[in-house]
């Protein structure tokens, strides 16, 4: 399932912290951030690669409805109001729901479903993504779908990429590696590590264990940011 990367539009303070704390405990949902000015909110939506916006319709300068109709053809929107008779208007404009605060976890998780793609695709990996590593010879390369990549593993001065049925050994930096890889499909949990968190099967305190056996350490270092990772896709 695709990850849902979302915005929240709301003047008040409570109201944005209870939908950030809902956020958090939905695996497809990614919160990009959090805005109590409506104006600004069009500046984030015209920048960020969003899917989906919390928008509350009673607010200064501009209303959420009038917002709506700015971006309406460039995301999917979920009003949160205390004012019920603004429903029909939402529906006119193709809101994907409207919740009547103050609301319940069920009944946002509900209201989200709505977007949720069907499609039971992996949400932390695009199958379509690639990347090329270079090999013995100036100009060898060889092509590498990140969906195949089980860890990555540094060795001084070069780094060798762990693949489901072989590995290959490049000249190159894990930091190199931990740049330009996602950030939801991987992540570093040692100085000399970086996994793919798709092919994590299970994890302790002290090690992570891959899909194909192989176990390897969690450092101090990276222990808390590994975990506060973890936790997000917690159902």
């Amino acid at each position: 399932m695709k990850i849902l990367r979302c915005l929240i539009v709301d003047d008040e303070a409570p109201a944005i912290r209870l939908l950030e704390s809902y956020v958090k405990k939905v695996s497809f949902l990614e919160l990009v951030g959090s805005t109590t000015n409506p104006i600004e909110a069009i500046s984030i939506i015209e920048k960020e690669d969003l899917d989906l916006v919390f928008l509350d319709i009673q607010m200064p300068t501009i209303t959420g409805i009038q917002l709506s109709k700015i971006v309406k053809d460039k995301i999917s929107i979920i009003f949160t109001t205390a004012y019920p008779q603004f429903a029909l208007e939402s529906y006119e404009l193709n809101a994907a729901d409207y919740l009547l605060k103050p609301f319940e976890f069920e009944r946002f998780y509900n209201a989200i479903l709505k977007i949720k793609p069907t499609k039971k695709t992996n949400p932390l990996v695009n199958n379509d993504d690639f990347i090329f590593i270079k090999t013995d010879g100036k100009n060898n390369f060889e092509k590498v779908y990140t969906n195949e990549i089980l860890y990555i593993e540094s060795l001084k001065n070069y780094v060798s990429i762990h693949l489901k049925d072989n590995q290959i050994i490049t000249y190159s930096t894990l930091k190199h590696f931990e740049s330009e890889l996602s950030s939801k499909s991987f992540v570093k949990i040692h100085k000399s590590f970086i996994v793919a968190i798709q092919h994590i099967s299970k994890t302790d305190s002290l090690s992570v264990y891959l899909s194909n056996g192989k176990s390897l350490p969690i450092g101090d270092t990276y222990k808390k940011q590994f975990f506060e990772k973890i936790n997000k896709l917690m159902l």
